[in-house]
C-alpha cells in the first residue's frame, strides 16, 4: 500500500520513493531558452518492478488481472505480467532527472500522439531517448515539439511519442 510521508514522498514496500512536489528543484530545470532542438535530453534508466506496475495501476484505477496475478497472466498470449500502455507517463518521470525541461511546473500538454509496439514487464530495465525537435512562439506563448522513445534492456522499443507542449514563461 502506498504511503505519503510527511515531506510529500510516495513510497510502498520494495519501491523507491517518488516526488511528488512538483515545484521542488523547478529554480534546476531548464528554461526555454536552453531547450536545443535536436539536442538529446540527458535520461537515467529505470528498472521497472512489479511494486512499481501495481502501484501505478492502483493510482490510475486500473484492475485487470494481466497487471497483478501471475497465474492470470500466464494464461495469456504475453505468458506472464505486463504493465499497461499507458506506463510511459510513470517511465518519463522515472527517465529524467530533476533538471529536465520536461518536468516544468506549469507546462501544458497540447497533444501527443503514442504508439505502443511491446509492453513493458516487471524486471525491465527501461531507457529513453528523447529530444526536443521544434520550439516556436504563436499567440506569445512558447511551444515545444517533442519525441520520445522508450527501450528495455533488449534494446526492442516498448513505445514511441510525440508531443506538443506550452512551456511556461
Amino acid at each position: 500500500m502506498a504511503q505519503v510521508s510527511s515531506d510529500g514522498q510516495v513510497s510502498s514496500e520494495g519501491i523507491a520513493a517518488f516526488e511528488t512536489d512538483f515545484w521542488k528543484d523547478a529554480n534546476l530545470r531548464k528554461s526555454w531558452d536552453d531547450i536545443v532542438p535536436g539536442e538529446p535530453r540527458k535520461t537515467i534508466p529505470y528498472t521497472l518492478t512489479k511494486e512499481a506496475i501495481e502501484l501505478y495501476c492502483k493510482s490510475v484505477g486500473e484492475d485487470h488481472p494481466i497487471y497483478f496475478d501471475e497465474a492470470y497472466a500466464k494464461t495469456t498470449r504475453y505468458g506472464g505480467l505486463i504493465a499497461p500502455p499507458s506506463i510511459h507517463i510513470l517511465l518519463m518521470f522515472s527517465c529524467t532527472p530533476a533538471d529536465d525541461w520536461m518536468r516544468s511546473p506549469g507546462t501544458v500538454n497540447a497533444g501527443q500522439s503514442w504508439s505502443y509496439n511491446i509492453p513493458a514487464r516487471p524486471g525491465d530495465v527501461i531507457t529513453l531517448q528523447a529530444r526536443a525537435l521544434d520550439k516556436f512562439i504563436k499567440r506569445e506563448r512558447l511551444f515545444v515539439v517533442h519525441d520520445n522513445v522508450f527501450f528495455n534492456q533488449r534494446g526492442d522499443v516498448i513505445c514511441s511519442g510525440r508531443g506538443w507542449t506550452i512551456r511556461p514563461v
